[in-house]
């Protein structure tokens, strides 16, 4: 490779130089991340990450793109970089280093290092971003819209497929979520990105299976020390979207007996706060009295 010229490979990966360094990397951030990845030729981990760290960045489009390094024939900025061991790789934005990691790194936190970088990757990843944005501002039905085609743009993205899930449960569709969850192969199903999603769906099966609301209602009325009958009113509560009187109703439990049913109040008001979110206002209406009721 001539000193003063960088080489572009194969999958447009620059192998960089000291003499080419400022141009390749420095100048370059100022338009998109630049990863530097500091290999040499005899370092196993290096080839093992290389691959990984090429899908990862190429999946990223023109928001990033991969430069390396030969520390063997250009250790200079390794060493003004204070790199000690490698495989290391040193994110540059704005021309300067912003962040970086050292090993070879499983793919998945490599993903998660560029997207705190740039933001989603992949095909999916603006509508994805799009589709949380959605949820937020309340328009459920733009967001199942945009789930959706964040799916179809990666069927296999555990983010986007919770996001959809969610959509189609905050429109009131739990049993076509319900298929669709028990379809997904079990790697995903446990993703903690579906987390929010399983929960939704066995508070949306345990509101179910107690049956109907008024005749709880009743029940609870007539039997106000029954505390089965009060938890299983307040089930049925949450599953008509009666958040704040359901969790008022597991409170009122807890103070009267919060070992009842192995602490079942507690753990049961902690789920729903998984599944409403921590920016429901029942979420923080609820969390506030448990934490006054918990620590007075």
């Amino acid at each position: 490779m001539n000193a003063g010229t960088a080489e572009t490979t194969e999958g447009g990966v620059i192998e960089t130089s000291t003499a080419t360094f400022r141009a390749d990397v420095l100048t370059a951030s100022m338009q998109r991340a630049i990863l530097v990845d500091f290999w040499a030729p005899w370092c196993g981990p290096c080839k093992q990450l290389a691959p990984v760290l090429e899908r990862a960045v190429a999946s990223a489009g023109d928001k990033a793109r991969l430069v390396k390094m030969n520390i063997d024939d250009h250790p200079q900025i390794a060493q003004q970089l204070g790199i000690q061991s490698i495989p290391a790789v040193i994110a540059f934005q704005r021309g300067q280093p912003v962040d970086g990691f050292v090993g070879a790194l499983p793919e998945s936190q490599i993903v998660a290092f560029l997207e705190r970088l740039v933001g989603p990757l992949g095909p999916g990843g603006e509508a994805l971003a799009q589709a949380e944005a959605a949820m937020e501002a309340g328009e459920v039905e733009r967001a199942l819209e945009l789930a959706e085609q964040a799916v179809a743009g990666e069927p296999e993205n555990a983010k986007a497929i919770g996001a959809y899930l969610r959509a189609m449960l905050a429109l009131g569709e739990t049993e076509r979520a319900a298929a669709i969850f028990e379809t997904l192969p079990e790697n995903v199903r446990g993703d903690v990105a579906l987390r929010q999603v399983a929960a939704a769906l066995e508070v949306a099966s345990r509101a179910e299976a107690v049956g109907d609301l008024e005749a709880l209602r009743k029940k609870a009325a007539d039997a106000p020390d029954d505390l089965q009958a009060q938890f299983d009113f307040a089930l049925a509560l949450n599953g008509a979207g009666d958040r704040n009187q359901a969790a008022d109703i597991l409170l009122a439990i807890i103070k009267r007996n919060r070992d009842w049913n192995d602490d079942g109040a507690r753990k049961q008001l902690l789920q729903y706060f998984e599944v409403w979110g921590p920016i429901d206002p029942a979420t923080k209406a609820a969390r506030r009295k448990l934490s006054a009721m918990l620590f007075s």
